[in-house]
């Protein structure tokens, strides 16, 4: 709108730029969008004069005012709300006087400084052993069930060269879904939210690389082999679990491998419906417009999928080490 390209959007009416730009919001006289009010939900005991203090002393100019100050001109949430408290006569809570004085934010290498250290006791919070533990269950409790039903798929799929078509475009076609429409469509099969529907959604994104390169590896390995096996006195079960699977582990592994790191970017996507994960974090920051909270569990997220390749990198190279020293 500002650029002029567009005359009407629809937006949040406490949007922080409508104040900058002097732009108008017109009034929903037919009631078409919902009411977007804050409630304050309270444990018992908590007492509630001080904020019985702010009833409707808050109104849409005010908050359009006070979410420039934070988007557009940096300050920080406590230090807009110590000021705003301060105008109202309000006791900011404690470590909010120094807002209160008109402190400005910090700029240059001090404010570098000061961002630093915050996003640095953001990554190693209290929680950040908890999320970890949560993100890893996510990624690695699907990982498992996806190499036991995408290998034996792979397998299906190589041994009835008519059905791989079918079976690899099913699979393809699971990881075409998007991540949200396929959490809500998973809430509402099991009926409930968290960590079982997430699990099976990381599930059905893990299969393609799976099932896959699980095709793949045993169409790479050559009929002679198995035919030797054979020969030998095997039977074509024992070939496929002695001979054939066995030559064809690199690039299963390097699928496996595919998957789990995708699943842990996906995993992110899991908090929305309460399965935990560093994606707690992400959301947490979105839903407040906090981009140091939202760093807080990218970073770490990044981190877990790097230490996932270097992992399967090196169990690869253990692997391929192992098989030259037992051909030699």
């Amino acid at each position: 709108m500002a650029a002029g390209k567009v005359d009407v959007i629809d937006v949040y009416s406490t949007d922080a730029k409508l104040g900058r730009l002097g732009l108008r919001v017109l009034e929903d006289d037919r009631a078409f969008f919902p009411k977007y009010d804050a409630v304050l939900l309270l444990r018992q005991g908590v007492d509630v004069g001080p904020l019985q203090r702010l009833t409707g002393a808050i109104d849409a100019a005010t908050m359009i005012a006070m979410n420039g100050e934070v988007e557009l001109d940096g300050r920080s949430f406590a230090e807009t709300a110590t000021r705003f408290l301060a105008t109202r006569g309000v006791a900011a809570a404690a470590g909010g006087t120094k807002a209160a004085s008109g402190a400005q934010p910090a700029r240059g290498a001090q404010g570098a400084s000061v961002a630093k250290t915050d996003l640095w006791a953001r990554l190693f919070a209290p929680d950040l052993g908890r999320l970890a533990a949560e993100h890893l269950l996510l990624v690695f409790g699907s990982l498992v069930v996806a190499v036991a039903v995408g290998v034996p798929i792979g397998i299906a799929a190589w041994r009835w060269p008519g059905a791989a078509g079918a079976l690899l475009g099913v699979v393809a076609i699971l990881q075409t879904v998007p991540s949200l429409a396929l959490l809500a469509f998973l809430i509402a099969l099991v009926g409930s939210i968290g960590v079982v529907p997430a699990l099976i959604a990381l599930f059905l994104y893990a299969l393609l690389p799976i099932v896959r390169n699980t095709h793949a590896g045993l169409q790479g390995v050559s009929r002679e082999m198995a035919q030797a096996a054979l020969s030998l006195g095997l039977t074509p079960r024992q070939a496929l679990a002695q001979v054939q699977l066995p030559l064809a582990a690199p690039p299963i592994l390097a699928g496996v491998k595919t998957a789990a790191v995708i699943n842990v970017g996906t995993a992110t996507m899991a908090a929305f419906i309460g399965a935990g994960g560093f994606g707690e974090r992400i959301v947490a920051g979105l839903a407040v417009n906090d981009r140091t909270v939202m760093l807080a569990g990218a970073v770490p997220a990044a981190v877990l999928a790097l230490v996932v390749q270097v992992g399967f990198d090196l169990a690869e190279r253990w692997a391929g080490g192992g098989r030259f020293a037992a051909r030699r």
